[in-house]
């Protein structure tokens, strides 16, 4: 599990990343109450269906967006919220929240995108926030590539707190998202999209950061 460890001396009113949690967690627990035939139609209307996306159908596109907010089932999404929540605080500080929104939405569309180009089946669907997650984990990593990330490991009847550098930890967890993705070990789960989500915020948090300059101009390495 990781836990971040800086502290923001000032502070601020963050709205973006308790709404995107707000709309996944509430539309899961819509879903959940919901009829099984309601609940099919919302998931084969809004899912990503790889081979239903054509340039000719821009509508059908719009649906790399709506199939972030859904989730297959409560273990996907709380995974999914937990990561969110970390990561979300701690890039809307820095980004602010339009920013941030933008760079949830674009590199989670872009994520989902990369995910139906190399499906092995078409007609699977594609839904599930851990696109758009991984990429504020490495907009996290761009905006604070000198930041340490906590482990709490369980020893026995103890639990350990130990600091790592996030360069380091999330290395190992991008590694490991790019090997099962050329390994092919799916079980279920688009590894690809969270490749391309990592790639995407990376590349998006780079994109914002005259915004960031301007806010911040002694505190980020690549000013």
């Amino acid at each position: 599990m990781f836990v971040r460890l800086e502290e923001r001396p000032r502070r601020q009113w963050l709205w973006a990343t308790p709404l995107a949690l707000m709309l996944c967690m509430g539309l899961a627990l819509w879903l959940q109450l919901a009829e099984a035939p309601l609940r099919n139609r919302v998931l084969a209307s809004y899912a990503t269906l790889p081979d239903q996306l054509s340039l000719a159908q821009p509508a059908k596109l719009f649906r790399l967006t709506t199939a972030m907010f859904l989730h297959a089932d409560w273990t996907h999404l709380l995974g999914n919220m937990l990561f969110l929540a970390i990561f979300g605080v701690a890039t809307e500080r820095i980004l602010r929240g339009w920013r941030w929104s933008l760079l949830w939405l674009a590199a989670g569309a872009l994520a989902n995108l990369g995910a139906a180009l190399m499906a092995e089946n078409p007609r699977a669907p594609i839904i599930g926030a851990s696109g758009a997650v991984s990429a504020l984990i490495g907009a996290y990593l761009f905006l604070f590539p000198r930041a340490n990330l906590g482990i709490m490991l369980p020893l026995g009847l103890y639990v350990q707190f130990v600091r790592v550098p996030a360069l380091y930890l999330l290395g190992l967890w991008l590694m490991l998202q790019i090997m099962l993705t050329v390994g092919e070990q799916s079980a279920g789960v688009a590894w690809s999209a969270h490749v391309f989500g990592f790639a995407s915020g990376v590349t998006l948090a780079w994109l914002l950061r005259p915004w960031v300059h301007r806010r911040r101009p002694n505190s980020l390495p690549w000013r």
